[in-house]
């Protein structure tokens, strides 16, 4: 039997220790999909809130979550943070850029979605000192912070990477949730357009399946797949 990590804060402590005032966990869902835009969330949690923070039960990386559980929870993590958001590049991006930096892309759009919200809600104009936790071990985000189609953010953001944090830590895990489930329902959406039903995104959100595969043989791509990938 298999035992499943319980995500904690303590990467989010140790980082508000290094006076931080805000966490952001980030994490990306449709990576190797062959259709669709690439996401990532992004939640945010004061460092003055964490020692009292209680992790939501039931939040895990959202690959070890069900649908339907990830369903049951998204709405009580979103009240969780203090403020989150999904980017989102597109197919054409990757296309045109490359994964990675349409990754780095995404995470900027969902950064600058959260410190817009943390604005709107704050009556303080004062800076925020950000750092995020983002899973994995390659720093995609700083890696496009100045790239010509970079957003501007209201505040800067130090990154750290951590292999597993989606599974160890709390706002990381929370990220992959609100975005797996953001992601699912926009594939879903697409797939009642007649023009995308043949390829079953219902069913398999633009992931490489078998009939997906086959379906791409048969009558080609549409205008969300990413071309420049082997898709069948």
């Amino acid at each position: 039997m298999v035992t499943r990590i319980v995500p904690t804060l303590t990467m989010e402590q140790a980082l508000a220790a290094q006076h931080y005032d805000l966490i952001v966990g980030l994490d990306e869902v449709g990576r190797g999909a062959l259709a669709g835009p690439v996401m990532v969330g992004a939640v945010g949690v004061r460092s003055t809130r964490l020692d009292k923070l209680a992790v939501t039960p039931g939040v895990a990386d959202s690959k070890l979550l069900s649908p339907k559980k990830r369903e049951s929870i998204v709405e009580a993590l979103e009240a969780w943070s203090d403020a989150w958001a999904v980017g989102e590049a597109s197919n054409a991006e990757i296309d045109e850029f490359g994964i990675m930096h349409a990754l780095g892309m995404a995470a900027l759009r969902g950064v600058a979605k959260l410190e817009s919200t943390l604005r709107a809600n704050d009556e303080a104009d004062g800076q925020l000192s950000m750092c995020a936790i983002l899973d994995g071990s390659f720093d995609y985000v700083s890696a496009v912070v100045d790239s010509f189609d970079a957003p501007d953010l209201m505040y800067p953001i130090d990154v750290v990477t951590m292999v597993k944090a989606d599974q160890q830590c709390a706002s990381v895990a929370s990220a992959s949730v609100i975005a797996k489930v953001t992601r699912d329902r926009v594939m879903m959406s697409l797939a009642k357009q007649p023009s995308y039903a043949p390829y079953g995104w219902e069913n398999n959100k633009g992931y490489g399946s078998a009939s997906h595969r086959e379906t791409i043989a048969r009558i080609g791509p549409s205008d969300l797949h990413r071309v420049s990938w082997h898709l069948c």
